[in-house]
């Protein structure tokens, strides 16, 4: 099993938590080497996968089988850099303007233009796209994408940058999971976000639509699941137990298990806000987060048809056991 030891996956890395009927050989992987090697090799069991890439994989023969489980979760107005003394202060600026993203199909970026698009009032075909490293250069699709005429994806210099060529003005912003490293200095190195407040816009939106963006699921390689076919209920078991174990201290107060002092206001906070059950695995609490993505997803250009959320999973992990 390759995937990043989230807390809410720690335990099966340690052992704490076992998948019944299976040993695990956990590596713990950046998820860009996981994503990679995974497509490329199909070199694992288990593996962490983008859930844009996934979605991708199912016109492409369907090598793998996913299950409900989200290791990755993340708003993303925070995802959105522009330059300090840039004159874009609202989404709908950059309508006819050029937008930095690591690969079209990135899961972020696919929520980013969704967003923007169905809230903000930036249609996805406004903006042209350039692809390519964010802040090491090289990089490229993973898959290869057949889009619509009107969407306009180019990839940049094999020796360019996208936090390079914002700054010098060539991109008018860039759609990013990880901060673009002139960013992560203490004056930000002359890029800010541009929303000036995520977290409020953030809070907001999940207010309005009840989502809290998927980012990541589990896959299995399809020849194992087929061998297999009990591994996948018993997989989101040991997830589900992997996550209670974790999540469960978060917010004690009596000894800080974690080096944060007011980590349980943050937890009270996001309980009010998200609710008891802020980061659901399974099928049916996810739906709607599912179907507006995949809505996305074939609005961009990317799926080749509007995919219900019953198709992503192996059908054993889609109805509950009654007991």
């Amino acid at each position: 099993m390759a995937c990043q030891a989230y807390d809410r996956i720690e335990p099966l890395r340690t052992g704490e938590v076992r998948v019944a009927g299976a040993q695990l050989n956990f590596l713990d992987l950046p998820v860009e080497e996981t994503f990679f090697r995974m497509l490329r090799f199909a070199e694992f069991d288990i593996a962490e996968m983008s859930l844009s890439t996934y979605v991708l994989t199912l016109a492409k023969g369907a090598p793998f089988v996913a299950v409900p489980v989200f290791p990755s979760r993340a708003f993303r107005h925070s995802a959105v850099y522009v330059r300090r003394d840039s004159p874009i202060t609202d989404p709908a600026d950059l309508a006819g303007g050029t937008v930095g993203v690591p690969e079209y199909q990135i899961t972020a970026a696919v929520w980013v233009r969704g967003i923007l698009a169905e809230h903000y009032g930036l249609p996805v075909e406004s903006v042209r796209y350039r692809t390519g490293g964010l802040d090491t250069p090289g990089r490229e699709e993973k898959l290869e994408l057949s889009l619509p005429p009107a969407i306009d994806v180019r990839p940049i210099g094999k020796k360019e940058t996208l936090s390079r060529l914002l700054l010098d003005g060539a991109l008018d912003a860039v759609y990013s999971a990880r901060n673009p490293g002139p960013f992560n200095t203490p004056d930000g190195g002359g890029l800010r976000r541009l929303f000036p407040d995520p977290e409020a816009a953030e809070r907001g939106y999940h207010d309005r639509t009840g989502i809290f963006p998927i980012m990541h699921t589990l896959v299995l390689r399809r020849d194992v699941y087929e061998r297999h076919r009990w591994l996948a209920r018993e997989l989101v078991k040991a997830c589900e137990r992997a996550k209670a174990a974790a999540l469960s201290g978060l917010g004690e107060t009596a000894a800080l298990r974690y080096g944060l002092p007011w980590l349980w206001a943050e937890v009270e906070r996001t309980r009010a806000a998200l609710g008891e059950e802020w980061w659901p695995y399974g099928f049916e609490p996810n739906r709607a987060t599912l179907d507006t993505f995949l809505r996305y997803s074939h609005a961009q250009g990317l799926a080749e048809r509007r995919y219900e959320p019953e198709e992503l999973f192996a059908p054993e992990t889609l109805e509950e056991v009654i007991v």
